[in-house]
């Protein structure tokens, strides 16, 4: 199929899958809240410009993102390649440096051009009277995604199981929600939802199953998957343990500020 073709295949699609939505407001607007929709020109024009975006972003994970995520994970999963900078043959866990690298770069690098969180740290930044950092938050985020991507293609390269690595995680995340600060643990939480969105997901997929299906001996349904649970969780203990570690750090100033004040 040539890409008009596909475009408006991908289009006609996406029109189906968005009209659920638009049902369901235009029944609450009718019927529950019974008024007119107002500035229905802006709205028809919005509604538009969502249905091309959706449709040039699906094609553009098709045509691209996925595949380069494919790529990268088999290119750095060569054989040839990894022998050519290990020690041992045949290769081991630590012979996949590489791969760690690259997924926490690209887990770094995809979190912070993410639109959902940049929304979320300007909403946060916002009522918070700017006690929560743009940029504290977004990186707290990203530095989360890098280690919890890292961490889960170390995962993949092994062979564990999951939840050898999501229930500890998960049960960290409770008793350090016990100690975070209050005001910081419902953005945290938030904070993991928001990084499994259109940027992110794509490329931390197709690299999961790439490298699952290049790695010998790992299953892509069994193995490949699971990078997102990843990048769900880390966040979390990050965007808490940058909250605590702040409010340590304030403390202490504030500390040594009275000390000097002392006669």
């Amino acid at each position: 199929m040539n890409l008009p073709l596909h475009i408006l295949d991908t289009m006609l699609d996406t029109v189906i899958d968005v009209l659920p939505i638009t049902a369901i407001i235009l029944l609450f607007q009718v019927c529950v809240i019974r008024k007119a929709l107002p500035n229905i020109r802006r709205l028809l024009t919005g509604f538009a410009l969502v249905l091309i975006g959706l449709t040039l972003f699906l094609v553009g994970l098709e045509k691209a993102l996925f595949p380069i995520g494919r790529l990268m994970a088999a290119q750095l999963t060569d054989i040839g390649f990894i022998l050519k900078d290990s020690l041992s043959a045949p290769p081991t866990w630590s012979s996949y440096y590489w791969v760690y690298i690259f997924a926490f770069c690209i887990g770094a690098s995809t979190t912070i051009a993410e639109p959902s969180l940049i929304a979320v740290a300007q909403k946060a930044n916002h009522v918070s009277g700017g006690a929560i950092g743009i940029w504290g938050l977004r990186t707290a985020v990203a530095l989360g995604v890098a280690i919890g991507i890292a961490l889960g293609t170390w995962r993949i390269v092994v062979g564990l199981p999951i939840h050898y690595f999501i229930i500890p995680g998960y049960v960290f995340v409770v008793i350090q929600t016990y100690f975070a600060p209050k005001v910081i643990v419902p953005l945290a939480y938030d904070s993991g939802g928001v990084t499994t969105s259109t940027v992110t997901v794509p490329i931390v997929a197709a690299l999961g199953l790439g490298l699952a299906e290049t790695v010998p001996g790992r299953d892509p349904v069994l193995d490949g998957f699971g990078l997102i649970a990843f990048a769900s969780l880390f966040p979390m203990i990050t965007v808490m343990g940058y909250a605590q570690g702040s409010t340590w750090l304030a403390s202490r100033q504030k500390g040594k500020l009275q000390y000097s004040r002392q006669p």
